[in-house]
């Protein structure tokens, strides 16, 4: 073999152990790379977990010994599992102290009536039955007002005193009529005594008596005259032995009930008549609440239905009085009024209120507050007293009326409900749940 041949030879076998050392090296780096790596970046501790055991992430898939009962799953270093004592699901945790600060009241879920009513705005007003207008009988000057407004007065209670020509001329016309047929009492008395007695004719004892009975009809006139002016009886007794002039010249305005004086329109030394009030008083022991109804709801209303009234924290309970049952043109409402006793004071006239006609009634087995239900993820729930704070149950409800609704399934009978500032109890699940899913 030629010299050139030979390093033809040299130069094949150079080549081709080059390339047999580039492919070793080629394959060998991956394998090495994945050894040292490990699967998910975790290469150290594959290298310490020992023959036999499969290194993913720190995970054992149970090629290493078995963990000790009621030990948590982990994962990303996330406990998931149930230890001992944890807050169940659906639990919002809180103190005595923490539920008497966010003011949060139970009360038990019971049996009881649920109420179907109608709603609608009321304003209070004077009770038309227990008010009077005060007009003087006679035309005359005030001489003394004895009440002003707001004050109480009781029934025959002087509240102004007014000097009249008129009262004058009835009460010297009774006193005229009231001397004659004294006199004639006593000139029929002796025409009488003198007839039995045959010392007289029978003529003059028909004659004192026709007098004695036409003085009689006079003074009745008279007196009936004198309580027209608004004299009692007492007062007109009272005129036969009066020595003082003034006395004939006044009569008093009297209140014709108890109650209060609402207006007054007079003054002392003011001329008054008989065509214009000088006085309202009204009982305000009892009072109307004006209400209007829509032509819809008309049909629901009827005489003695109980009515529900409020205004703020004040309640009570009237009943329809009145029901017309025309159609304001302009408003298109139907009055009403509504009898509310006031004995305590606490209506107010003008006063703007609630009131609920009650229009049926439903027995329920259970029933909660309305303020006691809450909506979350859809649903309707509750929350139940727990040992540790408050439990979320999920409920079904059923008829409700303004204040309560009928529970069908969800709780039990008796179980404490929270059924006030439920929206803090919710706001918390809320967060507690986020703080889950993170």
């Amino acid at each position: 073999m030629s010299i050139r041949s030979l390093a033809l030879v040299a130069a094949l076998g150079a080549g081709l152990f080059a390339a047999f050392a580039l492919k070793e090296q080629f394959f060998k780096k991956p394998v090495i790379a994945e050894a040292e790596q490990g699967h998910g970046g975790h290469g150290a501790e594959a290298k310490t977990a020992g023959k036999g055991r499969d290194a993913h992430a720190g995970h054992d898939h149970g090629g290493g010994k078995p963990k000790p009962e009621g030990a948590a799953k982990e994962h990303d270093g996330h406990n998931h599992g149930s230890e001992p004592g944890a807050t169940p699901e659906g639990v919002v945790v809180m103190s005595a102290a923490q539920v008497e600060a966010a003011r949060i009241e139970t009360a038990p879920a019971m049996g009881g009536e649920l109420r179907k009513e109608i709603v609608v705005s009321g304003r209070v007003i004077l009770n038309g039955d227990r008010q009077a207008r005060v007009v003087p009988k006679l035309p005359g000057t005030v001489a003394k007002v004895t009440k002003n407004i707001g004050q109480s007065v009781s029934e025959g209670e002087i509240i102004a005193i007014i000097e009249s020509r008129e009262i004058a001329d009835a009460k010297s016309e009774f006193l005229g009529a009231w001397r004659v047929e004294e006199l004639a009492k006593s000139v029929n008395d002796r025409e009488q005594r003198l007839w039995r007695q045959r010392v007289t004719a029978e003529q003059e004892a028909i004659t004192a008596k026709n007098a004695l009975q036409s003085a009689s009809i006079k003074l009745d006139l008279a007196h009936q005259k004198l309580h027209s002016a608004g004299l009692s009886e007492s007062e007109i007794e009272a005129l036969k032995i009066a020595k003082n002039e003034e006395d004939l010249r006044q009569f008093a305005v009297r209140a014709p009930l108890s109650g209060i004086v609402t207006s007054r329109n007079v003054t002392s030394g003011q001329v008054v008549g008989t065509d214009r009030e000088i006085f309202t008083v009204a009982d305000l022991s009892n009072v109307w609440v004006d209400i209007a109804l829509a032509p819809g709801d008309l049909a629901f209303a009827r005489i003695g239905q109980d009515v529900g009234v409020t205004s703020g924290a004040i309640k009570a309970t009237g009943k329809v009085v009145v029901l017309s049952p025309l159609i304001d043109q302009e408003t298109r409402t139907a009055k009403a009024l509504v009898e509310v006793d006031n004995a305590d004071g606490r209506w107010k006239l003008g006063d703007y209120v609630t009131a609920e006609l009650f229009t049926g009634k439903f027995e329920t087995a259970l029933m909660i507050s309305r303020e006691a239900i809450q909506t979350f993820k859809g649903g309707k729930i509750v929350f139940v007293s727990h040992d540790k704070g408050f439990q979320m149950k999920p409920v079904t409800i059923g008829r409700e009326d303004s204040k309560n609704v009928e529970v069908l399934s969800g709780i039990e009978f008796g179980e404490a409900v929270a059924v006030s500032n439920t929206f803090v109890l919710k706001a918390e699940l809320g967060k507690a749940e986020a703080e889950h899913q993170h």
